[in-house]
């Protein structure tokens, strides 16, 4: 069976700090175009944005004297319509979630699963979509958020107490977190230094593989250069996928300036991620939204319905 290659690039990431960033939606993008056909489209770009720099970002289209040039990028005459996907991450849903998958269960939850139902959801969806409602729906990140984020991520490791004490004292009683849950959570992190419960990449790259290898087709994965990538995490994602029945063969990483389908990746996934975060802010502009939904991955991690 012939093996896909996907070549991938990610906006809005800064690894496991979810509150409290410059921005509220990660986007992970996959590209699955040959070399020579993404030259030809970043050659179009130039011709139509006509800027002297040397390589493009996604800053460079969403200028409004260059919107024709992104409407011809996400639209149908592009090279990369049907060819790319965008998997989205509302932060502070994917933060929520994990929280209830972690503490409303008993001790030893993985954090790793809650997603996986997609967007129709289950029990967990449902939880999840109404804590969503009380803590994240409106307004700036409140001091619960900040919290359950210093709670779960792997920052301070040594310390067991301290961020399950700073959780519990702003956490709503009433809502069945589970104090036993969060020690053996910490006490977990403490012990594995390489595990994670809130990095965006998992997912991402989990559903990278489940969408372009459905049915078995092997996956290479060639992916911008990324610190969190390491052969360890790679082997985990690998194991994890063939639970699943899906291939990914390796992770490769290469330069953007010297891999013409990773610019097009990072213009992607920083494009949909600030068309997509506009709209969360009620903000949406109709024709880009219009534009960039057939790229968005259904199974996307978002948590407000009205956007």
């Amino acid at each position: 069976m012939e093996t896909v290659e996907l070549v991938c690039d990610e906006s809005g990431y800064e690894g496991e700090k979810l509150i409290g960033t410059t921005t509220d939606v990660f986007a992970h993008a996959g590209v699955h175009l040959s070399a020579a056909v993404a030259a030809g489209c970043l050659a179009e770009l130039r011709r139509r944005i006509r800027s002297p720099a040397t390589q493009y970002k996604a800053n460079h289209l969403q200028r409004e004297k260059h919107r024709s040039a992104l409407v011809w990028l996400l639209g149908p005459s592009s090279p990369l319509f049907r060819s790319a996907h965008v998997y989205l991450i509302d932060k502070a849903y994917f933060l929520i979630g994990t929280l209830d998958e972690l503490l409303l269960g008993e001790p030893g939850g993985t954090g790793t699963g809650w997603w996986r139902a997609g967007p129709d959801g289950g029990r967990a969806r449902e939880a999840s979509d109404e804590l969503y409602r009380r803590h994240a729906a409106d307004g700036p990140a409140p001091a619960f958020l900040v919290a359950a984020n210093n709670l779960m991520r792997g920052k301070d490791r040594r310390d067991v107490a301290g961020p399950v004490e700073a959780f519990f004292a702003v956490a709503d009683g009433s809502a069945g977190f589970r104090r036993d849950s969060a020690e053996a959570l910490r006490v977990r992190l403490k012990a594995d230094p390489s595990l994670s419960v809130l990095d965006p990449l998992i997912p991402a790259l989990l559903r990278a593989v489940a969408r372009w290898g459905d049915g078995g087709r092997p996956v290479t994965i060639v992916h911008d250069r990324q610190t969190m990538l390491p052969a360890q995490r790679v082997a985990g994602l690998q194991r994890a996928l063939r639970h699943a029945g899906l291939v990914l063969t390796r992770v490769e990483l290469a330069a953007a300036g010297s891999e013409p389908r990773v610019q097009l990746a990072d213009i992607l996934a920083g494009t949909v991620r600030q068309i997509a975060q506009d709209e969360l802010h009620g903000r949406g502009d109709a024709e880009l939204l219009a534009l960039a939904r057939p790229y968005v991955d259904p199974f996307s991690i978002w948590g407000d319905r009205r956007s």
